[in-house]
């Protein structure tokens, strides 16, 4: 793993698809935009906004800080992210995590998107580990339904993969993408609990900052825990707990890139952060 430049990243976001011309569709993302601003749970990530959102005024914060497509009449095809913008809040998620790490601090990551953004969270983790972190893990086995419609229901459960990243595991073994608040309530809930059966030797702590991305982030900046994290064009939500101070930092991307394309956004954070890259 290498550093790459700030004009390399850049080149590298653009290529990849990261950011520049990405693939989220432009009617997906003006859905959730319309369905944030109505208050619909599933499009608020676990935040209560305060603000009286409307599609209009979503898609206008959403081209200040994610950099989407600014005409409103813009309605059908691909989206944009802008690359500066994605790199800014790298700089800054960067710094904030660099504070954290001289603190030795007590960080939880989690995330909603296991199958591509799992190794750049690990490698926060176990650099923070290194750094005389302490990576929380509550809650692990802590399980819920979810509505599969049509009157099904299936299990989802906390699982932690190694280094200490919270994600989704259903009753087939694999994990699962989520847009839920639930479980990291769940996680907060467990760190709040006295119960040594609740919390065991985690009991007593609490996350100084969380590193997240969807409902993982979105409940944590709402319990008022320093929040930084990734998010996708569609996923306005967390943009606007950033724009009303719940979010600290809300890094634009695409969130459904191959993993491996995540590695020079993992070095340009541990390098920024003033942590060691992986050898």
């Amino acid at each position: 793993m290498t550093v790459p430049t700030r004009d390399g990243l850049r080149a590298h976001l653009v290529r990849t698809m990261i950011a520049g011309d990405v693939a989220t569709p432009r009617q997906n993302n003006l859905l959730h935009y319309r369905r944030m601003a109505a208050g619909h749970p599933y499009y608020q990530f676990g935040l209560e906004l305060k603000r009286e959102w409307t599609e209009r005024t979503v898609l206008e914060m959403m081209v200040e800080r994610c950099g989407v497509h600014p005409d409103p009449y813009h309605l059908y095809g691909d989206d944009t992210i802008d690359p500066d913008i994605t790199i800014a809040a790298l700089e800054a998620m960067g710094d904030r995590i660099g504070a954290a790490a001289r603190r030795r601090a007590n960080v939880v990551l989690a995330t909603g998107h296991p199958a591509t953004l799992t190794p750049l969270y690990q490698g926060l983790a176990r650099a923070l580990t290194a750094a005389g972190c302490r990576v929380l893990a509550p809650a692990a086995g802590w399980t819920y339904e979810i509505d599969t419609g049509y009157g099904g229901a299936e299990t989802r459960r906390i699982v932690y993969a190694d280094g200490g990243v919270a994600m989704l595991e259903g009753d087939d073994g694999r994990t699962h993408h989520t847009h839920d608040a639930a479980p990291m309530e769940a996680m907060l809930d467990a760190l709040d609990s006295a119960s040594e059966d609740t919390a065991g030797e985690e009991s007593g702590f609490w996350p100084d900052l969380a590193i997240a991305d969807h409902g993982w982030a979105g409940a944590a900046g709402q319990a008022g825990i320093p929040t930084v994290g990734f998010a996708d064009c569609n996923d306005p939500a967390l943009f606007a707990g950033a724009a009303e101070g719940r979010i600290e930092v809300a890094v634009p991307l695409d969130d459904g890139i191959s993993a491996h394309h995540y590695a020079p956004l993992t070095a340009f954070l541990l390098d920024r952060a003033g942590l060691p890259l992986p050898a």
